[in-house]
């Protein structure tokens, strides 16, 4: 094989990596309120919140869904309580949702005024 192939066999191999990584490495975010807390099984019951966000709903309106999330291997910031407003990032891995970083906006408004 001349250089000009294997250079340019060795680019292509490069770009493939580095576009396929950020997708794999890609998380979801979620935001609401955390109406449970299983401490047994580790895990947060999260009522899920929309994006829209007004004076009477700072955080966003509700959309009447929930998710479960698993927090055993998640980087959790203040110990969120039931009533919390709380940001999480996770990921789906076959029929669980696997948070890694569980943010509580609540205790960190408080700690702001």
């Amino acid at each position: 094989m001349s250089r000009n192939k294997l250079l340019v066999t060795v680019i292509t191999i490069a770009i493939a990596f580095a576009l396929t990584v950020p997708a794999a490495m890609a998380a979801e975010v979620v935001q609401g309120k955390c109406v449970a807390v299983d401490e047994e099984k580790k895990t947060y019951t999260i009522e899920i919140y929309d994006t829209t966000k007004d004076e009477e709903h700072p955080y966003g309106k509700s959309t009447n869904k929930e998710i479960v999330l698993d927090y055993s291997k998640a980087n959790v910031g203040k110990d969120p309580e039931v009533g919390n407003m709380l940001r999480a990032a996770y990921k789906v891995e076959g029929t669980d949702n696997m948070a890694i970083r569980i943010m509580n906006i609540t205790k960190q408004d408080i700690m702001k005024k």
